[in-house]
């Protein structure tokens, strides 16, 4: 979907890659929304929490740290 790759696009384009440390979440929506998707925060936490998420997707695009929800 655009927005998926509107924010993976905007995690690379920031350099949050997976040889660095973890960012807030907060940042990717931030730089998301500041340079790709101005359309509001709701769909691009959505999308970021669906992508760190391992039985949403056949593979996680995003390495999520803490609480991204249960699968039940």
């Amino acid at each position: 979907k655009p927005v998926h790759r509107r924010v993976l696009y905007a995690m690379l384009d920031s350099g949050f890659r997976p040889d660095r440390s973890h960012a807030k979440s907060a940042r990717s929506v931030a730089e998301t929304m500041g340079n790709y998707h101005p359309h509001g925060d709701a769909s691009i936490y959505d999308t970021l929490v669906r992508m760190a998420q391992p039985w949403s997707l056949r593979y996680p695009l995003v390495d999520g740290q803490g609480n991204f929800g249960s699968p039940g």
